[in-house]
């Protein structure tokens, strides 16, 4: 339901049990100001904003960048060596 700041406070009992159904919208000057949620569902954001503000595997491996610089660890990449292409020697086969 949609409320202005003047309603929600001569009914304020009844916007609260009005938010436990669905979220009670507040409004002042045509403006939503706020929004009344029951506890569950603010429960649920709380974890969801958390599970989004963990680390990512970017920073992960920026922390692991970082770890290495401090201990002069350099990582030696072989190089690269061509594998045999099963694939592309049947179609070699093919086009003769």
């Amino acid at each position: 339901m949609i409320w202005r700041i003047a309603q929600a406070k001569q009914r304020f009992s009844e916007m609260i049990k009005a938010a436990t159904k669905e979220p009670q919208l507040i409004y002042n000057r045509e403006q939503l100001v706020v929004a009344v949620i029951e506890a569950e569902m603010f429960q649920e954001f709380l974890a969801w904003r958390d599970r989004k503000e963990k680390a990512s595997l970017a920073d992960a491996f920026r922390e692991l960048h970082q770890l290495m610089a401090e201990e002069n660890y350099i990582l030696e990449i072989p190089s690269r060596q061509d594998r045999p292409h099963h694939f592309v020697d049947v179609l070699n086969d093919l086009s003769v």
